[in-house]
């Protein structure tokens, strides 16, 4: 069993979308390898920051990534697998890639509670916590606006009724 510490400057960035690892980032790895008999058993851990922007208010956020896996990279000529050992090397190029990637929220926020933006303005609902948003009537029930649902305002039948 051999143990390994890497930092890894990225040359092209990881992820699209919202949020991604930048070009430049620098990626901290552990990696444990073993020798069993099908290859060599790799585990390791991925620590980097991904950067990119909330899915609700679009505020920039930076975002720490911490990732986990396990693969096993089999002998030439061993059963099929989708990692091979070659020349007593083991590429983690593409493993590391796709766990980071997997890793990387789909719709990122700054906070859990994000608001969000306002519909008609366009401001951060964060900023501004005091303003109530108003609520659109939909122009098919705009003959119903006259009509009240508080029972006291001239509604008298059941005034009358309890009267009797």
């Amino acid at each position: 069993m051999r143990e390994h510490d890497y930092e890894i400057v990225l040359t092209d960035h990881l992820g699209e979308g919202l949020v991604a690892v930048a070009e430049g980032s620098t990626i901290f790895e552990h990696v444990r390898l073993e020798s069993v008999h099908e290859g060599v058993l790799v585990t390791g851990e991925v620590d980097t920051t991904a950067v990119g922007e909330c899915g609700r208010c679009l505020r920039d956020i930076s975002l720490p990534v911490e990732v986990e896996f396990q693969e096993l990279f089999a002998y030439p000529g061993q059963e099929a697998s989708d990692f091979e050992v070659h020349d007593d090397h083991v590429d983690l190029e593409s493993l590391v890639r796709d766990a980071v990637v997997l890793a990387l929220p789909f719709q990122p926020v700054c906070q859990p509670d994000c608001p969000g933006l306002d519909p008609e303005t366009g401001e951060r609902l964060a900023e501004i916590p005091e303003r109530n948003p108003q609520e659109a009537t939909d122009p098919r029930w705009a003959a119903l606006s006259s009509f009240s649902t508080d029972p006291s305002a001239g509604d008298t039948s059941t005034a009358d009724r309890e009267e009797k």
